[in-house]
């Protein structure tokens, strides 16, 4: 990838500004809950909220990383056609259904720390988010209608499919965290 900053299409820039709306959203309600409140597991077989806010930023970090491993090798892309177009549409869908998904071990078990600090948390968070914006600033146009990400069960995407899958993937975890602190006391406590 050049360091020169590029121009990414619309639809590029605006979900990154959802994602980055998503979340400024979320740590907003999540910063009056005491960190006890955000570190208790709903059940000993379950995330807490902090857990899930990890495996997010580990999530997003990985589907940043594996696009600049396959950037590096300066590899022959295939653009993108229809069947990417319908896996990224059967993947934003099955998101949307509360069916259980194992997550691969490298983005949750043991990756996952059993307590963490909200601040610093939502510090990593942010500091992940600059990296993907920084990686989608700097990407050559050429490569926004290729294949250029793979899903580990849809399979290959665009950048734009690795966007939509980041935010089907918050928006299904952020249902799983409403319904946490549904079950908490109160604020502070």
């Amino acid at each position: 990838m050049n360091s020169a900053k590029t121009q990414m299409p619309a639809k590029v820039a605006i979900k990154l500004h959802q994602l980055d709306t998503d979340l400024t959203l979320l740590l907003e309600v999540l910063k009056d809950y005491s960190e006890k409140t955000l570190n208790k597991k709903p059940a000993e077989d379950k995330w807490s909220v902090l857990q899930i806010m990890q495996h997010l930023i580990l999530v997003e970090g990985y589907g940043q990383s594996y696009v600049e491993k396959k950037l590096s090798f300066n590899p022959e892309l295939k653009k993108a056609g229809f069947p990417v177009v319908w896996r990224t549409f059967l993947m934003k869908t099955y998101l949307k259904f509360p069916i259980k998904i194992n997550a691969p071990e490298a983005v949750s078990g043991e990756s996952l720390p059993e307590y963490s600090s909200f601040w610093d948390t939502a510090k990593k968070w942010k500091h992940q988010r600059e990296s993907l914006k920084a990686m989608f600033e700097n990407m050559p146009p050429e490569h926004y209608d290729k294949e250029l990400y793979k899903h580990p069960i849809a399979g290959k995407l665009t950048l734009n499919g690795l966007l939509d899958f980041n935010i089907s993937h918050f928006a299904r975890h952020k249902k799983q965290i409403n319904k946490i602190l549904k079950k908490s006391f109160k604020i502070n406590d």
